[in-house]
């Protein structure tokens, strides 16, 4: 790039360019994947051409990207894609924030804070900086500025074509007969995509300067060289080792009383809450959110308390690391008990995406409270905020290999052919309609299992029945560019029963909603219905 700045322009326009290619009037499903590798490609080809080789560290985060980029067209569920998505990105920007350096892994909340705000800055101001800093190379080597310059004609015509535009539509308003003759040029030259193309090119052009600015940052700015809390803490010390421990005690006495009493539900069970006056369903609802806020919050009075706490003598460490542990051991406990009441609900009331998400939460969020009082007694609590990264990618990673809306119709499903509990509710299928594609093939399944209760095969079959209903009345085409697995299997598990699905009828129930009548005579409606 530095001797051939011509190259880094050509490769990221023609990466603004596949952005259009790829999106312009298309659905997301394997175009986010192929336009984020090509524009990982390119910017390898960039840097390695211009001698800048990685760090072997930043390499690691290349699976990462690889396994969230995949997620992007084979998932179909809501918050998986959102967060394949998400993390695509942040492996793509930590590659680009680290890239010779190589020591994200030891970031602080202030690193990432500040050089994603430098990255940010970059993508703004280093392209004009470059440009500048090339000419100015230029001529003190002696080097004249190519007579043909193709930039200042380019300049003109982005400027021109707006003025020429709000004048002619003046014009145009005030002669009927200059009206009529540019309404036939705009015919004759296929003009009427005009607003459409100028507003492709000037993001076109964003892109491509937004990627030259990612680009020239980490070919100068991600070496790493000095990280925040490395020599000396961000924020000393101030609190004493006396007020902390106070504090930290008056916790742990709270923490205690609770815990024991909650002792006699984890070996008491559904029994001792009927004593108490609760439903197994009331129990299960009550306080199971105030128990993950109180597990958030601790934690991070903990970390605070661990920054800003004055440890003078090795005694005094080990007193604070020794609280800190009791403090982690009381709010796992806690946290048992909110899997427990989060359990019981869903053995009341089945499962749902937020119940889901909220399961695989509460186990990385425990693995994250043991790993953090671990980095506490090692003394290394630089390490604290890679901890964090790490459940939030373990959290990421989980859902798709769990594939969540599969979870949910199996987990359900199955729960009907169980023992019922007293309080239970009966399968609600209207849900199932709500789920995405990732949902069909194990509702097909479903339907197809030969010792699956009559009357739950015919909920399950209705559900499908709408659903294929619905995608009959779905008349969007889909190109390669929006391909997309989920939508692939959903096709070919509805094909495999759809003379399964002759029985059932689908009518119009109002302007809106349709019912399906199944072959017993029981209708149910089409509409989805949702709950927490």
């Amino acid at each position: 790039m530095k001797n051939n700045p011509t190259k880094l322009w050509i490769v990221v326009f023609a990466l603004g360019w596949f952005f259009d290619f790829l999106f312009w009037k298309q659905s997301p499903g394997v175009n986010f994947a192929l336009f984020a590798t090509a524009c990982l490609t390119g910017a390898f080809y960039l840097l390695l051409s211009d001698g800048l080789r990685p760090n072997r560290t930043s390499l690691m985060l290349l699976p990462l990207f690889g396994f969230f980029a995949a997620v992007t067209f084979i998932r179909a569920e809501p918050m998986t894609i959102f967060l394949a998505y998400t993390f695509t990105l942040l492996a793509m920007s930590l590659l680009a924030i680290s890239y010779l350096g190589g020591r994200w892994y030891l970031y602080t909340f202030i690193d990432y804070l500040g050089k994603y705000l430098q990255l940010f800055v970059s993508m703004m101001a280093l392209p004009v900086s470059f440009t500048n800093d090339i000419r100015k190379a230029q001529t003190e080597a002696g080097v004249q500025p190519a007579k043909r310059n193709i930039w200042p004609i380019v300049r003109g015509i982005v400027i021109a074509l707006p003025i020429i535009a709000i004048f002619a539509s003046l014009l145009a308003s005030a002669d009927a007969i200059f009206s009529q003759r540019l309404t036939d040029l705009i015919k004759f030259f296929n003009l009427e995509d005009l607003p459409d193309l100028i507003f492709r090119f000037v993001y076109i052009v964003v892109i491509g300067y937004a990627l030259s600015g990612v680009v020239l940052h980490a070919a100068k700015e991600s070496k790493d060289e000095k990280l925040s809390n490395e020599d000396k803490p961000f924020i000393p010390p101030f609190l004493g080792y006396t007020e902390s421990t106070i504090v930290l005690v008056s916790v742990l006495v709270l923490f205690l009383t609770f815990v024991v009493i909650q002792f006699q539900y984890f070996f008491g069970g559904q029994t001792n809450i009927h004593i108490d006056g609760f439903t197994y369903a009331e129990y299960a609802r009550r306080g199971f959110g105030e128990l993950v806020a109180v597990a958030f919050f601790a934690l991070l009075m903990l970390l605070t308390f661990s920054a800003i706490t004055k440890r003078e003598t090795e005694t005094q460490r080990k007193i604070f690391s020794g609280l800190g542990v009791m403090l982690v051991a009381l709010l796992l406990v806690m946290l048992l008990s909110a899997y427990q009441r989060l359990g019981l609900y869903e053995a009341a009331y089945g499962f749902s995406r937020l119940r889901t998400y909220t399961h695989v939460f509460l186990i990385w969020i425990g693995l994250l409270l043991i790993t953090t009082i671990v980095l506490e007694i090692l003394r290394k609590e630089r390490m604290f905020t890679f901890a964090m990264v790490i459940a939030a990618l373990g959290f990421a990673m989980t859902l798709p290999i769990l594939n969540v809306d599969a979870f949910i119709v199996n987990q359900n499903i199955q729960r009907e052919t169980g023992p019922q509990k007293e309080d239970a509710v009966a399968l609600d299928t209207q849900y199932f309609l709500n789920l995405s594609d990732d949902a069909v093939p194990s509702l097909v399944k479903a339907y197809q299992t030969p010792f699956l209760p009559a009357p739950v095969r015919e909920k399950v079959g209705a559900a499908l029945a709408c659903i294929q209903y619905a995608r009959t009345k779905d008349d969007r085409t889909y190109s390669w560019k929006s391909f997309q697995f989920a939508r692939i299997n959903a096709d070919n598990a509805l094909a495999s029963v759809k003379k399964d699905l002759k029985g059932f009828m689908i009518e119009k129930n109002d302007e809106y909603s349709n019912i399906v009548i199944a072959p017993s005579g029981e209708e149910s409606s089409c509409s989805p219905y949702y709950y927490d």
